[in-house]
């Protein structure tokens, strides 16, 4: 099977997206039509999910049938019950003797702050999300729960970046794929674990917002944290974050260990996003086992954090300048 390197390279996987790019929000979806053991973990402090209790290994209910991701803050989990309508239509869903429910948990990020705070994603939104998905490769930068998001707020807005979904794939032999797709809305920097350098994040008010790569253009969110100026600022910097993201792995994986796999996929946050896990982002991965080969869940989980790190990378480098910040891509792809 040929590779697109990203996410739908995991069998059992469509991933669509839908969005205002006026409004600059919008929702991505995951599908597994089949089904596929699900687990979770939110490392952020300030998140807004849906069904993530669920998803714990003492409940009840083993499979999900989609996860949703999606802008508006917590008027964008509406748009989990556009995915539920689409899931029902074609019968599925779990059995509860009186009709079939479709499990789909959700988690959204904050993007209010830019385009239009009154637009956000809805139940229409999310069926149009799930009627566009497919197994092609995901779309990455502007899309989906990526329209608005951005990296760099420890200023404010003003001084932010523009920053997208991103997804990546991993063959780790055998037939065992490893994916990830995530919206980088982080309050933090975007970092290149290779060598250490800033890719996108926080600007200094010294240099013009469309010379990306000259000297002294970013003001480095960590270093500023230890002066006055950015303790101070700290009380009032935007609430206008969260990294949301789904890894999958074509394995037999139980719940606790699908929960473990996206507890040791947040490795690939730290290394890319610095700081990560702040009390103003949401930080919340979900871990999707679509089922078909036998791994260990270290290995599971140990690719899972890096496919996470190069889809980080690839959402902020793919995201084109839109609501006043710049971004990354200038090729208008």
């Amino acid at each position: 099977m040929k590779s697109n390197d990203t996410i739908t390279d995991v069998p059992g996987l469509e991933v669509g997206h839908a969005q205002d790019n006026e409004a600059l929000t919008g929702c991505t979806v995951v599908l597994c039509r089949r089904g596929a053991v699900g687990g979770v973990d939110v490392r952020g402090s300030a998140p807004g999910t849906r069904e993530t209790d669920l998803l714990d290994p003492l409940n009840l209910v083993e499979k999900v049938h989609a996860v949703m991701l999606a802008g508006g803050s917590a008027y964008g989990l509406d748009a989990a019950g556009g995915v539920m309508r689409y899931l029902e239509e074609r019968r599925i869903g779990f059995n509860t003797g009186a009709g079939l429910v479709p499990i789909v948990p959700a988690a959204i990020l904050f993007d209010l702050g830019i385009g239009r705070g009154d637009v956000r994603p809805d139940a229409a939104m999310g069926y149009r999300a799930c009627e566009s998905a497919s197994t092609a490769r995901v779309a990455e930068g502007n899309v989906g729960a990526g329209t608005g998001a951005s990296v760099g707020k420890l200023l404010g807005a003003k001084q932010a970046m523009k920053s997208g979904l991103g997804s990546a794939s991993i063959h780790i032999g055998g037939g065992i794929v490893v994916g990830a797709l995530v919206a980088v809305n982080a309050f933090g920097d975007v970092i290149d674990p290779q060598n250490g350098q800033i890719v996108a994040g926080l600007r200094s008010a010294e240099v013009g917002p469309f010379h990306i790569g000259a000297q002294g253009y970013f003001a480095d969110t960590l270093e500023l944290m230890k002066s006055m100026l950015g303790r101070g600022v700290l009380g009032f910097a935007t609430r206008s974050n969260t990294v949301l993201a789904v890894v999958a792995v074509n394995a037999d994986l139980t719940k606790a260990e699908a929960t473990k796999m996206a507890q040791m996929a947040h490795d690939g946050l730290a290394r890319t996003i610095r700081p990560a896990h702040t009390m103003l982002d949401g930080d919340t991965i979900f871990a999707l086992a679509t089922g078909g080969h036998k791994v260990d869940v270290t290995t599971a989980g140990a690719f899972a954090a890096e496919a996470l790190s190069l889809a980080v990378l690839r959402g902020a480098r793919a995201a084109a300048s839109a609501g006043g910040l710049p971004g990354l891509n200038t090729n208008g792809d």
